[in-house]
């Protein structure tokens, strides 16, 4: 038998810690009992040098303090912290919190603002996603396990929110599954999260880019094949059909696969069994698919250069990955998270980005994405020789970026985008005429939108008066 207070010790050290500064008595007893409530362990301090000093025992997961406080405020508390301890999370409270505010505070790094009075809920909310997102944390979460599944996506955006918890529904099924998405999303990251969050989490998981392998091997490295099917073919090579048996397979760029082994990869899904190259047996195969392209699938379909059949075979759900400037509030997180792994590999002391390295960090394009964001990261670490990366590192490093030339298909796809647009600006978002102007009927035009994730409401000039569509 464990004793009471040997009990009490127990569960204090599963659970998380917070530290919560301000010089108002009343709120600080209110947020305690508030958080207490929900399970966290409280420690408290009067003013910001008090807190400093209990960083050093406590060790909390997170710091939620006051802005405005006698002596260091909370902006200036953030900083010391930051410097001490830059993956602790801080959320900045204030009663006199303006846009303004909030941006630049969440711009320099701080995980959250909220403006009093604020709800329990929203509170709760802000609490437990800072706490998730914390990189050490995964030992003393007591929701680490469930969220495992999850740990490498690094969000706090809405948008991103939602679709994880569809992401999450969607691995309980055994259904093939397509992500549709930009280059440098993280698509193979969302295929592995589907896995760990999968029955299958236990069984391998298996990536092939279908786009960097040559159509006369894609066959065998898929399938397999026999000793002496064709020349080289010295010894019985067993496919990744076989190798991930019980598992996860993820076939990125699948759009980029070849017309003439489309219907192979059909039957084999269909009858759930690969033939090797060479074999005249077939073998029983289990295997869950994950399917992903950059590319309109159903425009394919049109040219003729993906098969329908195919596609409703892996399109049995969709999920879309957003492009991180569909993402903004999630740049600072990811940002920093680039940085602490290039840092790994340097013996400068980097600390951080400076104020206005992170205004143009949030405010750039980014046609590549995040991985677009941890090049541009990674190259200004290799540069930088002081402790905050600069304004101009970064405005370097997009630029040498942007004398890249894009793909076609990229160039193509940002054309289009800007241009629906720009339709869409010029009518003030009515549909109807934007669509006789592109010479599109209504369902195609809407179509297109909802590819590029352009919302027409937000072109319209006066969002209360009702579209004439």
């Amino acid at each position: 038998m464990v004793s009471t207070n040997n009990q009490k010790k127990f569960d204090e050290k599963q659970r998380e810690k917070i530290l919560l500064v301000d010089d108002d008595p009343s709120l600080l007893r209110l947020l305690g009992i508030r958080l207490s409530a929900a399970g966290y362990q409280i420690e408290s301090a009067s003013s910001a040098k008090m807190a400093l000093g209990i960083l050093e025992t406590f060790h909390p997961q997170l710091v939620i303090s006051d802005l405005r406080m006698e002596g260091m405020d909370g902006m200036a508390l953030f900083e010391r912290i930051r410097q001490q301890q830059p993956n602790l999370p801080v959320i900045i409270m204030t009663a006199h919190g303006t846009i303004p505010d909030a941006i630049s505070a969440t711009k320099q790094g701080v995980f959250s603002f909220l403006t009093k009075p604020f709800e329990s809920q929203e509170l709760l909310s802000t609490v437990q996603e800072a706490i998730r997102l914390q990189p050490q944390n995964s030992a003393h979460n007591t929701n680490a396990k469930a969220d495992i599944w999850r740990k490498k996506i690094i969000s706090r955006s809405a948008v991103m929110s939602s679709l994880l918890q569809q992401t999450y529904q969607v691995a309980q099924s055994d259904f093939s599954l397509l992500i549709h998405s930009a280059s440098g999303t993280g698509k193979e990251l969302l295929a592995k999260a589907v896995h760990l969050a999968s029955k299958r989490n236990s069984k391998k998981f298996t990536a092939i880019n279908c786009a960097a392998i040559p159509e006369q091997l894609l066959e065998s490295e898929l399938f397999g094949h026999c000793k002496g099917a064709f020349t080289g073919a010295d010894k019985n090579h067993q496919g990744l059909f076989q190798s991930t048996d019980g598992g996860t397979l993820f076939l990125d760029e699948v759009g980029d696969m070849p017309m003439s082994f489309q219907v192979k990869l059909l039957r084999a899904l269909q009858e759930k069994e690969v033939r090797p190259v060479g074999s005249t047996q077939s073998i029983k195969v289990d295997v869950r698919i994950i399917a992903a392209t950059h590319k309109n699938l159903q425009e394919a379909i049109i040219d003729k250069s993906f098969r329908e059949d195919l596609y409703y075979r892996l399109n049995v759900v969709e999920l879309t990955l957003p492009t991180l400037a569909e993402r903004r509030e999630d740049i600072p997180l990811l940002a920093q998270y680039f940085l602490s792994v290039a840092i790994e590999n340097t013996s400068h002391k980097i600390n951080g980005f400076c104020q206005e390295a992170m205004e143009v960090l949030i405010r750039a394009d980014w046609p590549g994405n995040i991985r677009q964001l941890q090049n541009v990261v990674e190259q200004c670490v290799a540069l930088s020789t002081e402790p905050l990366i600069s304004e101009s590192l970064i405005n370097n490093a997009l630029r040498t970026q942007s004398a890249q030339l894009p793909s076609f298909q990229e160039a193509r796809e940002k054309f289009e985008r800007d241009y629906l647009a720009k339709l869409l600006k010029t009518t003030e978002g009515n549909v109807s005429q934007a669509a006789k102007i592109a010479q599109r009927n209504r369902t195609e035009f809407y179509k297109l939108l909802k590819k590029h994730h352009l919302n027409a409401e937000s072109f319209r000039v006066d969002n209360d008066t009702p579209s004439q569509d």
